[in-house]
């Protein structure tokens, strides 16, 4: 469902690439300016149709230089919007507009210190030097006609340039990420000062035109929902509920892979507390069944992911009478998964949501948050009144607890993690920062080790626990839980958990580990 941005101001983020382009959108949004990922290569025409109130050319991993690099339609120029380059965004605007670009004698990564000239809007207010982040090898060697420098840095004589009469900035740094001062401030600059934005963009407002639309889109008409108890999808189900009442049908699919107790807890959220039509599949024992004897992850994933389709399709088909299918899709998923914003970035993860379903199923997508990121959508259920409980909620796998339990799943494997992990879960609770973390976990091992308990031998398995802070799960580092927090977990695990011996902890990075075992 295409969103109505017509009364909002927005800006056009066009995506070269970066491992910082959706950061760039979502400190925009910060700023209550609606902000846009599209594809490198859309043309000049295309933005005309409904004309940003500015256009940022985004980082990128290749050079200007390289064969096929992605580029640029001139026309773009021309259409009279401010535009900001940001690193390769700033080579490739100097290199069409007439300047020269050329290999630095050296790489210039991670933090450097800037100093900027004097009467520059898009750093106005700030001090004449700060730290920056670069990450390049290519820079700017001359600048366009009608340029002027604005910063320098120790290896890079144009770390800033500006044609205030065509109102085109370009830095060779990343004013997205934490690392630079002040750097939302300098996109405020460009937002308010070089734009003229309004911080229009509220999401109270976003929600009432949101539920309007979803009234126009659904008419008369019923919807079915697969509701996971995650936030996406949570949010969803309040979010169309309140647009069409009981006319929202929910399915729950308890795969047996879910934390322990969450599928009452979801029952009672949904169907007691909300009051929404919700109708529980439990199909623990198929899963297992289906699982039987598998121990090689991708397998795991493929087969969960099928019958959980199966078991989906099966619910929906007793609502033969809806039209509209409802789908937690937010603006990752787009961005990352959808073939009409495909540029030269790499997709890093399949999509999540209900696909592949039967051909006799022909539901029209209702997708009410494709154009939120998650905190987006967080305080999005925050204005809807929902229990902060569900909102912050640590992410949970589609495949459950299958793909934390390593070799064969069983239902004896699930209940023991499901009870080591509960005892994760209350412990990591208590820390004052726990809002923080974006993960913690446990993992079941197909290891068993020797271990005394009392005077007696003891051979059971080892239970590894993971906890790792991010942004949005692209990387990640490892949490430095206290101590003390260690240790209780540990002998609350070996001491009330029969069946496991001994507690790991897993130090490991993403890159080069990734957040799940499997």
């Amino acid at each position: 469902m295409a969103a109505d941005h017509d009364k909002f101001q927005r800006i056009a983020i066009l995506d070269y690439g970066s491992q910082y382009t959706q950061l760039i959108a979502r400190r925009i949004r910060e700023q209550q300016v609606f902000s846009e990922i599209i594809r490198f290569d859309t043309p000049a025409s295309k933005l005309r149709e409904n004309l940003p109130a500015g256009i940022i050319l985004s980082g990128g991993p290749n050079s200007v230089f390289e064969e096929g690099a992605p580029g640029i339609d001139p026309g773009i120029f021309s259409l009279g919007v401010p535009i900001l380059g940001i690193c390769y965004g700033m080579q490739l605007m100097s290199r069409e507009l007439g300047g020269k670009v050329e290999p630095g004698k050296e790489r210039e990564y991670g933090k450097t210190e800037m100093s900027t000239e004097p009467e520059n809007v898009l750093f106005a207010g700030l001090p004449r030097d700060f730290t920056v982040w670069m990450s390049h090898g290519d820079r700017v060697a001359a600048i366009p006609s009608g340029f002027k420098v604005s910063a320098t840095s120790a290896n890079c004589p144009y770390a800033a340039i500006r044609d205030e009469q065509r109102r085109f900035y370009a830095i060779q740094f990343h004013p997205e990420v934490v690392h630079t001062q002040f750097g939302s401030q300098i996109i405020g600059n460009f937002l308010f000062k070089i734009c003229g934005c309004k911080a229009d963009w509220k999401l109270s407002t976003w929600i009432d035109d949101t539920v309007a639309r979803l009234r126009g889109q659904i008419g008369d008409g019923e919807v079915v929902l697969g509701l996971s108890g995650g936030v996406d999808s949570s949010v969803v189900a309040v979010l169309l509920h309140k647009a069409i009442g009981r006319r929202l049908h929910c399915i729950f699919v308890d795969n047996g892979l879910l934390r322990a107790g969450e599928d009452v807890q979801v029952e009672t959220m949904f169907k007691s507390k909300l009051g929404l039509d919700l109708t529980v599949a439990r199909a623990a024992q198929r899963f297992y069944g289906a699982l039987k004897g598998v121990a090689e992850p991708e397998m795991k994933r493929k087969i969960i992911g099928r019958e959980f389709i199966n078991v989906f399709a099966e619910e929906a088909r007793k609502f033969s009478h809806c039209r509209f299918l409802g789908q937690g899709t937010i603006y990752p998923d787009v961005i990352e998964s959808s073939h009409a914003l495909k540029g030269p970035s790499q997709t890093i993860k399949s999509h999540h949501n209900v696909g592949g379903l039967p051909p006799d199923l022909k539901f029209e997508l209702v997708e009410p948050l494709r154009d939120l990121f998650k905190d987006e959508v967080r305080a999005v259920g925050r204005v809807l009144g929902m229990d902060p409980e569900l909102l912050d909620r640590q992410p949970f796998p589609g495949p459950g607890l299958g793909v934390r339990i390593l070799g064969e799943v069983t239902e004896d494997k699930v209940k023991l993690l499901q009870e080591a992990d509960r005892r994760v879960q209350e412990e990591v609770r208590k820390l004052p920062d726990y809002k923080s973390i974006w993960q913690t976990f446990a993992v079941l091992l197909p290891v068993k080790t020797v271990g005394v308990m009392g005077d007696q031998r003891t051979y059971e398995y080892t239970c590894a626990i993971r906890s790792v802070n991010s942004i949005d799960a692209m990387t990640a580092d490892w949490t430095r839980l206290p101590y003390d927090t260690l240790a209780t977990i540990s002998s609350r695990i070996i001491n009330e958990v029969r069946g496991i011996n001994r507690v790991v902890y897993d130090i490991s990075s993403k890159p080069p580990a990734t957040i799940e075992w499997e």
